[in-house]
């Protein structure tokens, strides 16, 4: 793998290093009894994605808060906890890292790291494409230091770069003034965010020392952050590049070598088609990847009260191989990406989505083209206030429905899901915090007070009422194998306003049939059950007519399941 990265010498070189690097971990690291030859997540899996400060107890380390509040709250609610970069940071709320190996001292240490991983299955951000500009090895870059003076992508002369594709509206090059003269460093998402050189082998062997040592803290998953923009090679669009990709098997097959139970996810917020390229073959690449056209497609068919292009998308799901799967999810601490729709939704469909977002105080985001213009990539909002009006008068009930249908329909799907500590309360968006900082994903980045949420949730509130029935749904989940990553899924076709997806478990012992009502209106639908599922039914002695006969009220989810004889609703 080296050696086609880098060639015959060079790569050689690296490889021996490589092997010192991996047998200095070799002995710390923790490893299965036996060979991981299987996909090891079950229907008990979904991931809370926080950041570690996300409640604040005066006195108390955030990360402490944190762990104190999952540990009473979260147990057999989810299985881990995604912390957002807790690395020192200078810019984009901890994406831009100044020290791979430390944390904030503010947030807490390492210890509070792994006692939370005793608990709970943590996954790190490895965030490989950059670094800090106020970082350490930026300094010594700047200082001219021999063994950084190639760490950072940096460009000669006036190159045509108007190939590269780019995920911000910012200028693609910083000069920054260094003891050898003036340079031009790239810089894809900001000014402080300097691109690293992936092109010296020596950059490659410090990533996988911290990829390595983020194991040895207690990661069972690691997120690629931005990982698609990896390999520069002027002259592309320096996305997808065959380097980067090659570059992710070789870290897949550093964690097989020294800890096969560790899994990769890559974060690649690209047209779906793309998106899938980074399964590889289904075994030589990331376990699992960010689902990300769902958030824009979900919304679109509650906007719209029409599921069918929802329908038809999730009916062309297919993975590589059984040891891999999706992330699903619907929110986080960016914004709805709306590239991963485009080829799904029509333009004007997207622009909808557009309108909305700002219809309903939200914020949206641009990138440069490369004919010069600029396009929308991003809508900054909260996915509640996403999906229900703040402004509008419209029940809470209705709001909360429309909500928790959203959420079922990402929960029913084939994968592991992912739920945003905002949307697993309820919370509506922080429009003052973003238009204070000017940074418009803040909008879904407030911070909370650990007694007033814990207020919130013990009397009558909108946080209550959505973390009770959010709660429920995980529960019942978590104990269906039918909701296996593994499972089979059928998305089945019938009325537009209906979202209709069956589970079967691998040894088709049990099954489960989920449908979301995404319209304003009650339907009655019919819908035929495969043999197999049917028998499954009736095996449970479930009263059930075949076919299946329901009427659904508005934005009603109902999931009938043959695992535990019951009818969750």
């Amino acid at each position: 793998m080296l050696r086609s990265i880098y060639g015959h010498e060079a790569g050689s070189a690296a490889e021996t290093q490589l092997r010192d690097l991996m047998a200095r971990y070799a002995a710390s690291l923790p490893r299965p009894a036996s060979p991981r030859t299987a996909l090891s997540l079950t229907e008990r899996d979904a991931l809370l994605i926080t950041y570690a400060d996300q409640l604040r107890n005066a006195g108390e380390a955030p990360m402490q808060t944190l762990a104190d509040f999952a540990r009473q709250h979260l147990r057999g609610v989810v299985s881990g906890i995604h912390l957002l970069p807790f690395y020192p940071w200078s810019s984009d709320d901890g994406f831009s890292v100044k020290d791979y190996f430390a944390i904030d001292p503010a947030l807490g240490d390492w210890s509070d790291v792994r006692r939370l991983g005793g608990e709970f299955d943590l996954m790190f951000d490895a965030v490989f494409n950059h670094m800090s500009a106020q970082g350490d090895w930026f300094r010594k870059f700047l200082r001219d230091d021999p063994g950084f003076r190639d760490f950072f992508v940096t460009v000669e002369g006036s190159p045509d770069l108007s190939w590269v594709v780019r995920p911000r509206a910012l200028p693609l090059l910083t000069e920054f003034q260094t003891a050898g003269g003036p340079r031009k460093v790239w810089t894809t998402f900001s000014a402080d965010q300097v691109d690293l050189n992936v092109r010296d082998p020596q950059v490659l062997l410090a990533l996988v020392d911290a990829l390595l040592f983020y194991v040895e803290q207690g990661a069972k998953f690691i997120r690629l952050d931005a990982i698609a923009y990896l390999w520069k090679e002027i002259g592309t669009t320096c996305i997808h590049l065959p380097q980067t990709h090659q570059i992710i098997q070789l870290l897949r097959a550093v964690l097989d070598e020294l800890a096969p139970q560790v899994m990769l996810i890559t974060e690649t917020n690209v047209p779906h088609v793309d998106n899938l390229s980074y399964f590889g073959d289904g075994t030589n690449e990331a376990q699992l990847v960010y689902n990300f056209a769902l958030p824009p497609l979900v919304l679109h068919s509650l906007a719209t009260g029409n599921a069918a292009k929802l329908t038809r998308w999730a009916q062309s799901l297919r993975l590589p191989s059984d040891r891999v799967t999706f992330f699903n999810f619907l929110a986080s601490h960016d914004g709805i990406g709306i590239n991963p729709a485009r080829g799904i939704l029509s333009d004007a469909e997207i622009e909808a989505l557009v309108q909305r977002a700002q219809d309903h105080g939200g914020f949206v985001s641009y990138k440069h083209n490369s004919d010069g213009s600029k396009s929308p990539y991003e809508l900054n909002i909260n996915y509640f206030d996403a999906l229900s009006n703040p402004a509008a008068d419209e029940p809470i009930e209705t709001q909360i429905q429309r909500f928790m249908c959203a959420q079922a329909i990402m929960l029913s799907l084939a994968g592991v899901p992912g739920i945003y500590f905002h949307s697993l309360f309820g919370s509506h968006g922080d429009r003052a915090g973003a238009d204070a900082s000017g940074i418009p994903r803040r909008i879904n980045r407030q911070k909370s007070d650990r007694h007033t949420l814990e207020t919130e949730l013990a009397t009558p509130s909108l946080r209550r009422s959505v973390f009770g029935l959010y709660k429920e749904l995980l529960q019942k989940r978590r104990l269906c194998p039918a909701f296996n990553p593994s499972a089979w899924q059928e998305v089945i076709a019938c009325d537009a306003r209906i979202f209709a997806v069956l589970r079967t478990s691998a040894d088709k012992s049990s099954c489960v049939l989920c449908l979301h009502n995404v319209s304003n209106e009650t339907v009655s639908i019919r819908v035929q059950l495969p043999e197999q599922a049917a028998k499954l039914f009736e095996e449970r002695r479930m009263k059930m007519a075949d076919p299946v006969e329901k009427m659904l009220r508005p934005y009603e989810a109902f999931w009938i399941s043959s695992c535990a004889g019951d009818r969750p609703d």
